[in-house]
């Protein structure tokens, strides 16, 4: 079975190349994929020095022209994978608010307990956040119980941005129609996997704000989050959703 992550990056010199070996000396095998969004700072240069000398064929980049958001370079990034046949392709964070121990976890929920979708959950067990001011986690942490009320979904963490999928599900699931390109695009994947009637896990992870570089969050992208939902819900009771299994 092969996996793929994929980061998306930001001007990251300070993460990428610890982030990126820290994947690479786990026990199970994972390649990498980088979606770098024209960062200034030099990350894709890093990537590429990387990719060259230290892990040919395991170390992937796609360079975009500029800021294009953060749904973007997922779907371009799930693309990808669908045209190179991983099997477990993964969200991660470049900054190591998401421990790389943790991919370990994800990929058995799907590989061993028969998820189809598993999800690095903050508050599946709790609220499991280090680092946050009070202020952004209760937001957060809030917004989350919003869109489980709202969608109908039995998830705690919706906008949870540590995520693996099988490729059947990126597969089954129209990517070209998924609209959302901040934070709520992590909503929207979601509720268009549990519509499709695939299996989601939480795995109970600890999240832990970045050390090194700047956060791209704000609270505009909490906004949009919070109003999407409306959009998703209402589009829901009009749209037909294809059924897992259709591509497979």
């Amino acid at each position: 079975m092969s996996n793929l992550v994929i980061i998306p990056t930001y001007n990251e010199k300070e993460n990428i190349e610890a982030i990126i070996t820290a994947v690479m000396e786990l026990p199970i095998e994972y390649h990498v994929l980088v979606i770098d969004d024209g960062s200034p700072d030099g990350t894709a240069n890093i990537v590429k020095n990387l990719m060259v000398n230290k892990y040919v064929g395991k170390l992937h980049i796609v360079e975009r022209a500029g800021k294009l958001g953060l749904g973007t370079a997922y779907i371009a990034g799930f693309k990808w994978a669908i045209e190179h046949k991983y099997d477990y392709i993964f969200e991660m964070d470049a900054d190591f608010s998401h421990n790389p121990q943790d991919l370990l976890k994800l990929y058995d929920a799907c590989a061993n307990q028969g998820a189809d979708v598993a999800i690095g959950s903050r508050y599946v067990s709790g609220v499991n956040v280090v680092n946050w001011p009070m202020g952004r986690v209760l937001m957060s942490y809030f917004a989350s119980k919003y869109v489980r009320v709202v969608l109908g979904m039995k998830i705690h963490d919706t906008t949870a941005g540590f995520v693996c999928y099988r490729r059947e599900v990126l597969e089954t699931i129209e990517l070209d129609k998924i609209r959302f390109k901040g934070y709520a695009f992590q909503i929207e994947m979601k509720f268009t996997a549990y519509k499709c009637g695939f299996r989601i896990q939480e795995v109970p992870i600890i999240f832990v704000n970045r050390v090194l570089g700047t956060s791209k969050m704000s609270g505009g992208i909490f906004s949009e989050a919070l109003l999407g939902v409306v959009r998703l819900r209402l589009s829901s009771w009009t749209r037909k959703y294809p059924k897992k299994n259709a591509a497979i």
